[in-house]
C-alpha cells in the first residue's frame, strides 16, 4: 500500500510544479478576460464638457465651455491621417482599424480604432517593416526584420493612442502588429497605406 501512496504523492508534487510554471507563463485565465480602453483622439479640443456638479445639488446643471485657441481651426491645425490599415487575424481573432495621425502640435500617434482581439500575456503594439501575410504564415514574421515597440497594449478592446517618438522614421515601417513577446507571435496585423 505504501507504493501507491508514494506514487500519488510524486504525481501530485509533479502536477504542482507544472502548474507553478505553466500558469504564470500561459496565463490561461486571460481567455476569459477583456480590458476595454476608449481614448479620444488627442489634439481635438472639445467645445463643451459636462459640469462635475453632483446631481443631488439643487442648483441647475451647468455646462463648462472650453474655447479652442482660434475661432476656427485651420487645415494645418487639424489632425492629419498619414496612413491607415485594417487588421487581419493571426494567432487570435483580431479586427479593427489602425492609423498614423499627425497632431496639430506636429507629434505623431498610432491610433487603434474599434480594436477587438484576445487578451494575452505581454502584448505590445509594434511598427514593423514586415509584409502582412494572412493566416499562419504571417504569425511569426514581425520580429524577422526591423521592428519598433510603441509600448504595452493598453486594452484588447476599444480605441487607443500610442505616441510615436520623433526619431522614428515612418518610411522604415509598413505594418503594425499586436505582438505577443511571451510566445513571439502576432495576434493580428495591419498593412499601412498612405
Amino acid at each position: 500500500m505504501a507504493a501507491p501512496k508514494r506514487t500519488l504523492a510524486v504525481v501530485v508534487a509533479g502536477a504542482a510544479v507544472v502548474a507553478a510554471v505553466a500558469l504564470p507563463l500561459f496565463q490561461p485565465w486571460r481567455v476569459f478576460t477583456d480590458t476595454v480602453v476608449d481614448e479620444a483622439l488627442p489634439g481635438v479640443v472639445p467645445t463643451t464638457a459636462p459640469s462635475l456638479m453632483p446631481s443631488s445639488s439643487k442648483a441647475p446643471p451647468t455646462i463648462s465651455v472650453r474655447k479652442p485657441s482660434s475661432p476656427t481651426p485651420t487645415k494645418d491645425e487639424a489632425p492629419a491621417v498619414l496612413s491607415r490599415g485594417t487588421f487581419v487575424t493571426h494567432e487570435h481573432d483580431t479586427s479593427g482599424a489602425v492609423s498614423i495621425v499627425r497632431l496639430p502640435d506636429g507629434s505623431r500617434i498610432l491610433r487603434l480604432e474599434n480594436l477587438d482581439t484576445s487578451d494575452g500575456p505581454d502584448l505590445e503594439v509594434w511598427l514593423s517593416d514586415a509584409k502582412v501575410v494572412e493566416g499562419k504564415a504571417g504569425w511569426h514574421v514581425f520580429d524577422d526584420g526591423k521592428a519598433r515597440s510603441l509600448g504595452q497594449l493598453k486594452g484588447n478592446k476599444g480605441s487607443q493612442n500610442y505616441a510615436i517618438p520623433a526619431e522614428v522614421d515612418l518610411g522604415d515601417f509598413s505594418s503594425v502588429s499586436i505582438w505577443c513577446n511571451r510566445f513571439n507571435v502576432s495576434f493580428g496585423a495591419a498593412e499601412l497605406k498612405a
